[in-house]
């Protein structure tokens, strides 16, 4: 009787613990679904566990003690009993996992939607500050473009203003030119007129004459002059009168002074090594004819050395304006006064 009343006992002992663990899992569920939401995972994961804990105590306590019965056999209890309780715990534990796992969706969907919040909002202010900095670049590109028109305006504008100048200056010089022009052609206008032109057979010459005052020929009376002279046989002077009239008239010689020098050094058919040199009056240097390039050239050089050595007070050779001073230096023999004015009276 003992036996069975202690049997009994442990029965109910078992159902009462087995009812009271699964009312106790059935109220923590609810709770666990209210506050997943609000738990991390951490708590999540201990929570879990936690409930995992009871199931496996409540599974150990299944197990009913084993018990003899009067015969001396081993006896277990009543399958219907343990049925039942494990049936409720069955019942008990299915919706446990289900709420588990509604849980964790719940939980995932809700940091997904944090983190598609949190994306969102990073990204409206990243669109924010690139807008921002569009603008300022926008406002920075439109005061250098301003700052360009305006450099580009004043350029153009100075540009303008120094064509304006240089076209002023361009005809102030253009004026100044033909003033100047203007006033040399009634200088020489004047000078034409001022100046009175002689005929051939006015011109006189002397021994002791001024060599640098002009016969007062005109230019055409000149080459008329020239070209009748009976002792030119080689025609020199008749080609060149034109040009022997215009270096006397530049260096201030008597052109019959010059004519009668040249035809006195080089002679009326000018010898050959003054031609070849073309040195006309006897240029030397170290003992020989100074060779020039042209024809033009040395009757330059003897017009100009003529002028400046020898007739110009203060030049190298000069002794005087006459023959006799021209000769003190460049021809000591006495006959050569002589035969200059000799060779000057052949064209007079």
């Amino acid at each position: 009787m003992k036996n069975i009343e202690s049997r009994e006992t442990l029965k109910k002992l078992i159902c009462i613990v087995t009812i009271s663990m699964a009312v106790t899992g059935i109220l923590f569920i609810p709770q666990i679904m209210f506050s997943r939401v609000k738990l991390s995972k951490t708590q999540e994961n201990e929570s879990i566990d936690i409930a995992k804990n009871n199931l496996v105590s409540t599974n150990n306590n299944r197990t009913l003690p084993k018990t003899t019965s009067r015969n001396g056999e081993e006896v277990r209890s009543s399958d219907s009993n343990a049925k039942t309780v494990t049936e409720k715990q069955e019942q008990n534990e299915e919706p446990k996992v289900e709420v588990k796992a509604e849980t964790k969706k719940e939980v995932k969907k809700e940091t997904k939607n944090v983190e598609t919040k949190k994306k969102t909002e990073s990204s409206k202010k990243s669109n924010i500050t690139k807008k921002v900095s569009k603008k300022k670049v926008t406002k920075k590109e439109s005061k250098k473009e301003e700052k360009k028109e305006n450099s580009d305006n004043k350029k153009t504008a100075k540009a303008e203003q120094e064509k304006k100048s240089s076209k002023n200056d361009t005809k102030k010089t253009t004026e100044k030119k033909d003033s100047s022009k203007n006033e040399t052609t009634t200088k020489k206008d004047n000078k034409k007129s001022t100046t009175k032109t002689v005929s051939i057979s006015q011109v006189k010459i002397s021994r002791n004459m001024n060599l640098t005052k002009r016969t007062g020929l005109s230019r055409k009376d000149f080459i008329k002059l020239m070209s009748g002279v009976r002792a030119d046989t080689s025609g020199f002077f008749e080609k060149n009168a034109g040009k022997i009239y215009d270096l006397c008239e530049k260096y201030s010689i008597n052109e019959i002074f010059f004519c009668g020098l040249i035809s006195a050094e080089s002679g009326w058919n000018i010898a050959s090594n003054h031609r070849r040199t073309h040195n006309y009056i006897s240029l030397m240097r170290n003992g020989k004819l100074i060779s020039y390039g042209s024809v033009n050239e040395g009757l330059e050089v003897a017009a100009q050395k003529l002028h400046y050595n020898y007739l110009t007070p203060g030049g190298k050779f000069y002794h005087g304006k006459t023959l006799a001073g021209v000769k003190t230096c460049f021809c000591p023999s006495s006959s050569w006064v002589g035969l200059v004015y000799g060779r000057m009276k052949q064209i007079v």
